[in-house]
């Protein structure tokens, strides 16, 4: 039996019938692993068995548990502060979402009743994967990458103080479906087939490494927290119905639908 550590892997939960597993993903095959969790991963590294599968015979699911918190970071693309007729911040701008938001590939993004506009914010994340305090070197702190929407409710944003609520509802927070430990460098939004955001990661007013040491030295940051790392230009409302992707080159797609709750 191998054991690496992680080193350019795309890893994701799966599920065959009722058996869920952490998989390691190479082209269209997917190997199963021991490890009962990302963190797992992150503590001892990819433990891999013989088992392996067709993609396309498996369900992808979300591949984080809930992170004890998700941060995300306002008006971080160029692009994104023009359209939003802002100034470039000095510091980063940080918000959370409550990890009880998150969904998984394939799951519905529900339009709450409380709000009259729903935009999509396709966004890069990236995973802890150690723990982080007063940090100086944040790169060393990152365990991998994945997709993830920002769902808002845009106007809801527009009249209240702060952003908990228009960012908290339950479904806002789709990611997925892997986590590449590779860095990625170009982000690309499409709704119903259209592109309607990419961008390169390198439009950034923060990297990755950066927000990191900037978060850290605020909070601690725990094996498996997310940092979602701002969208660039492009949001626009979706409507019931609608397919919304969210694609990293070195990740994969996330593809979610929007839907009216029951």
């Amino acid at each position: 039996m191998a054991r690496s550590r992680p080193n350019d892997l795309v890893l994701g939960k799966f599920a065959e019938n009722e058996r869920t597993f952490i998989g390691e993903l190479q082209g269209n095959r997917v190997t199963e692993t021991k490890n009962s969790c990302m963190i797992d991963i992150m503590e001892s590294g990819v433990r891999r068995t013989r088992a392996s599968h067709s993609l396309d015979s498996l369900r992808i699911l979300m591949p984080v548990d809930r992170p004890s918190k998700i941060i995300c970071i306002g008006l971080n693309y160029r692009s994104h502060i023009k359209e939003m007729k802002r100034d470039t911040p000095k510091n980063p701008i940080i918000f959370t979402k409550p990890s009880s938001a998150l969904v998984g590939p394939g799951d519905g993004i529900m339009l709450p009743k409380a709000s009259s506009r729903i935009d999509y914010e396709g966004e890069s994340a990236l995973i802890i994967g150690r723990r982080a305090t007063n940090v100086k070197n944040g790169a060393l702190h990152i365990f991998g990458y994945t997709c993830f929407n920002d769902v808002t409710a845009r106007d809801l944003q527009e009249v209240d103080v702060d952003w908990t609520r228009s960012k908290g509802f339950d479904t806002f927070a789709p990611v997925g479906p892997f986590i590449s430990t590779r860095c990625p460098s170009r982000i690309t939004t499409r709704l119903n087939g259209r592109v309607v955001q990419n961008a390169p990661l390198s439009d950034r007013v923060f990297n990755d490494r950066t927000l990191v040491e900037y978060v850290s030295g605020i909070m601690t940051l725990e094996p498996g927290d997310i940092i979602a790392t701002g969208t660039p230009s492009g949001i626009s409302p979706m409507r019931n119905g609608d397919i919304v992707e969210v694609e990293l080159d070195t990740v994969g797609t996330l593809t979610n639908q929007v839907v009216q709750p029951p």
